[in-house]
């Protein structure tokens, strides 16, 4: 009873905190040449994160062309008329800073954190390259082996990643969803330096990027520097919208991978709504009831009690341009069959879509997401991403409404949705077999 009563007083406290948190709102600012700026400011230590978001990813690329949203984003390192191919990161560690950047499927994102004195150096830097990016021939075959290799390590080496990626390709049949961020290593292969140059100028403009600034700044001197570095950067063509529906599944569908691997993977993935719809709030909580911890039901029947798994999980986000997945992957435990924990995961789907969960397994779902979604925003780097991602999905208004959506969903919204989006005739089930022999 004390536990409960300490557990709800340091959730009051967090929710509390999180709303004096957000008492300083997001400020938009559109330049003149469609660039749109977000600033959040934050006091709370002297740092300062400046992210340049572009609306390009796997999503935006054609067949025979994966890869290349991934492969411009190395390419941005290499040097500007004025800055040295590598000097940037040299630059920003330099003066105290840490940057990185990354590619998904729905956007390339650029970013650094540094003191508030020093971030204009990277406002700068990311201005430069945003308009003149040298994308030189001497390093475009050295860059294409680099990448070669991330993509072995990453994928071909990983067993769990690589039946990830043909299930996907499998559940997916026109939208471009199903190509892989880093691309087909045969794509790799034949990109040509004249696709990055083409890519870079359709989609590296103004008006298809999005700048998101928190942390210890005066949004009344920050602007003005924006505007002076990016508002002489000319607006660009409109790039080409990707109008493509996944048609509906009609039936399952199943793959096998035969990999060098020490155990079994069993992964089944459905079909599932983005943020666009109001289920996906109870879809969130589902996962959670599902896979969220050792006393989730999956884990707690599976892992623990019948020993069938090492490890069991459930995956579901819906902050993509596009409808996404919700999935299930397990690793079996050694002398265990796929097809038997396939039949106890599909039992305990049963349960939930006929019996309603318990309020205390509600409850206790809807704790976890909440604390998951504040401390997410409890570093100024967190803050960013989260802006950062909803505005690219659907706009990052949609960001504020999110916690309202979540303590809103009913144990009947759980079993309906679990009811609506399990379905078997609407899932991909990829089973990972172990071989001895390295696959060619």
């Amino acid at each position: 009873m004390q536990r409960s009563s300490f557990h709800l007083a340091w959730l009051f406290a967090l929710l509390l905190s999180f709303k004096l948190a957000q008492a300083e709102p997001v400020q938009e600012f559109v330049l003149d040449n469609g660039l749109k700026v977000l600033l959040l400011e934050d006091h709370k230590s002297p740092s300062v994160t400046f992210q340049v978001w572009y609306r390009v990813g796997s999503r935006n690329e054609k067949d025979g062309k994966s890869g290349l949203a991934h492969f411009l984003e190395h390419f941005l390192f290499k040097g500007t008329p004025t800055t040295g191919p590598e000097e940037y990161a040299r630059i920003i560690a330099k003066n105290g800073g840490r940057s990185n950047a990354f590619t998904t499927t729905d956007m390339t994102v650029y970013f650094a954190t540094m003191s508030r004195e020093k971030i204009s150096i990277q406002l700068e830097l990311e201005a430069d390259r945003m308009a003149n990016a040298l994308l030189g021939e001497t390093y475009f075959e050295p860059e294409k082996k680099v990448i070669q290799e991330e993509r072995r390590l990453r994928t071909d080496d990983n067993p769990a990643a690589a039946l990830g990626e043909v299930a996907n390709a499998v559940a997916l049949t026109v939208h471009p969803y199903r190509r892989p961020v880093v691309g087909w290593m045969e794509d790799i292969q034949n990109l040509t330096r004249q696709d990055l140059v083409d890519f870079y100028k359709l989609y590296y403009a103004p008006n298809n990027a999005v700048i998101v600034v928190t942390g210890d700044f005066a949004t009344a001197e920050l602007l003005p520097r924006i505007k002076a570095a990016y508002g002489k950067i000319p607006r660009g063509a409109e790039p080409p919208k990707v109008n493509v529906t996944e048609p509906e599944q009609r039936g399952e569908r199943r793959v096998m991978l035969k990999k060098e691997a020490e155990l079994p993977v069993i992964l089944m993935s459905y079909h599932a709504p983005n943020l666009k719809s109001s289920d996906s709030f109870a879809l969130d909580l589902l996962s959670v009831v599902l896979a969220g911890g050792r006393s989730s039901r999956l884990h707690h029947e599976l892992v623990y009690k019948k020993r069938l798994a090492h490890e069991i999980d459930a995956d579901y986000s819906a902050v993509s341009v596009d409808p996404t997945g919700f999935s299930i992957s397990a690793q079996l435990l050694p002398g265990k069959e796929a097809a038997q924990l396939e039949l106890e995961i599909d039992r305990e789907l049963e349960k939930i879509k006929h019996d309603l969960v318990s309020d205390k397994e509600l409850q206790k779902a809807k704790n976890q997401v909440e604390a998951a979604f504040i401390f997410a925003q409890d570093s100024i780097f967190g803050q960013a991403m989260k802006i950062g991602y909803y505005e690219i999905a659907g706009g990052w208004r949609q960001m504020e409404s999110y916690l309202d959506g979540i303590r809103k969903v009913s144990r009947e919204d759980i079993r309906r949705v679990a009811k609506k989006y399990l379905d078997r005739d609407r899932r991909t089930v990829g089973v990972l077999v172990p071989t001895k022999e390295k696959a060619k």
